[in-house]
């Protein structure tokens, strides 16, 4: 029986129940769970939810505003050092029924840090192990960036209730309850915002999934009941709004899965930042090669970002310059790269470029306005306009390529209903091409939410998951400190 030694926060029904889960360790059927950890050290336990984007999703690697809601469910990490420098992970989830084991020798080659490549290549041998990169990455990210040389290894088991594939963070959550548990557990100070772009870099270069960083931002330092504003250049938080009383934000689970290492997602961020170096090209900025095929730009002007451009500027200056699509080929032959480390242009496929680049800009303008609104909500008409800006941004995500059927039909669905039944607004969210969509509505409007969600399993055979409610992120969560009973 484990007891709590110390904790920050620990009064959310999914914490009860995770540790009810450790305590039971003893009677699980796998192996590996029972055996996992010791009865003679503490365990670390962090918490870190996944998140609701509400509005800006595809535009946070272009430099965008994003409002994101930290959502009820969330991922457990509970961790236990060891003297061995072995790193063994093992998940509940019953896609995970086998751990994964190495050392933490591994990544060290010839006494120096493994690159992040050859990481990627270590975990891409198995796709079976492929889920353990989420987590053995963090430990790389600390060796690489921070210089943590780690004294023994660990133990660390991962319990989740947020979904996977719906398109609400659950890597982010993963990676975020983990870097949490960690850096408590080895005592290496940290901010929650350093944390989050850690747990970024592991993703983009060790699991090798091209996200932006809205996600891990969320799962570190939202707050309960708030939507984080985060200007994403790299990663600036502006202010947590709070969610007036009258309203609120839901999520629709479309049944198709997305992933943001899908072809459709890394396409579609190659095309926005093509068209970010061909408008540096015509804005006359000073371009230098970089390093693994990749160009530097010397931009006062818009700081490096897409969304620093205003729509007026764009259409004026530079939408014209712009390619409807254009041969990875052609495109490194004439411009030798992007300024985004973690695309990869392939000379064999075609990029579309002009819609791609035009999203962030204007979707910039649409999450600014819609987070002044917030401060309104309780006025009729600004909450029939925020849902109308919602309806453009899901509109935008089609033209890029990111729609999928399902969340059209969704998204149809709460537009028919309309704000006479409290429902205002609807937007495909993160990377798309299926996943979750974001409802605005009324607080008194789950009826109505239902009544979307059954039309919905009546026309498809799916009855969609909703995602309600929100939790703190893993800074305002804080760590829970276990030990053993005797």
């Amino acid at each position: 029986m484990y007891r709590i030694k110390h904790d920050a926060l620990h009064n959310l029904s999914d914490t009860a129940a995770f540790l009810q889960t450790l305590n039971q360790l003893g009677q699980h059927p796998r192996s590996d769970v029972r055996d996992l950890f010791d009865c003679e050290s503490e365990l670390t336990v962090a918490r870190a939810p996944g998140r609701l984007d509400v509005m800006g999703g595809i535009a946070d690697y272009s430099g965008s505003l994003v409002l994101e809601m930290p959502i009820r469910e969330a991922t457990f990490a509970a961790l236990q050092r060891n003297r061995s420098p072995v790193l063994r992970i093992v998940s509940l989830s019953p896609l995970r029924e086998i751990g994964f084991e190495m050392t933490l020798d591994d990544f060290y080659t010839n006494g120096w840090p493994l690159d992040y490549q050859s990481a990627r290549a270590l975990f891409q041998r198995d796709s079976a192990s492929h889920w353990a990169s989420y987590v053995a990455g963090v430990f790389l990210a600390l060796i690489r960036e921070r210089g943590i040389k780690f004294q023994g290894g660990a133990q660390v088991l991962i319990s989740s209730r947020v979904p996977e594939g719906k398109g609400v963070s659950s890597s982010a959550a993963l990676e975020v309850s983990v870097m949490q548990a960690v850096t408590a557990a080895y005592e290496i100070d940290m901010t929650p915002r350093e944390a989050a772009l850690l747990c970024q870099k592991a993703e983009n270069l060790v699991a090798g999934a091209p996200c932006g960083v809205m996600d891990q931002m969320t799962a570190s330092c939202g707050e309960e009941g708030r939507l984080l504003a985060l200007i994403c250049q790299p990663a600036e938080v502006v202010e947590s709004i709070p969610i007036a009383d009258q309203i609120t934000f839901c999520g629709l689970d479309s049944g198709v899965r997305h992933s943001v290492g899908g072809a459709e997602y890394g396409d579609v961020r190659a095309g926005a930042f093509m068209g970010y170096r061909m408008i540096a090209e015509v804005a006359g900025l000073e371009i230098t090669s970089g390093d693994s095929g990749t160009v530097e730009i010397d931009d006062p002007r818009w700081r490096g970002y897409l969304a620093n451009l205003s729509p007026s500027e764009f259409e004026r200056d530079y939408a014209a310059h712009l390619p409807e699509r254009i041969n990875g080929a052609d495109f490194l032959a004439q411009f030798q790269g992007t300024t985004d480390p973690v695309s990869r242009i392939s000379p064999e496929r075609e990029y579309a470029v002009r819609i791609p680049t035009s999203h962030p800009i204007y979707e910039n303008s649409r999450v600014k306005r819609f987070g002044q609104l917030m401060s309104e909500a309780s006025d009729e008409r600004h909450l029939e306009f925020m849902g109308e800006l919602m309806y453009q941004s899901h509109a935008s995500y089609s033209a890029c390529g990111l729609g999928s059927e399902a969340t059209d039909l969704l998204v149809r669905l709460v537009r028919e209903a309309g704000v006479a039944s409290g429902l205002y607004g609807a937007r495909i969210t993160g990377g798309g091409s299926g996943g979750t969509v974001a409802v605005l509505c009324r607080r008194d409007a789950g009826d109505a939410i239902m009544q979307v969600a059954n039309r919905y399993a009546e026309a498809t055979g799916f009855q969609p998951y909703v995602f309600t409610g929100s939790s703190p992120g893993s800074a305002a969560f804080g760590v829970l400190k276990l030990r053993a009973s005797t």
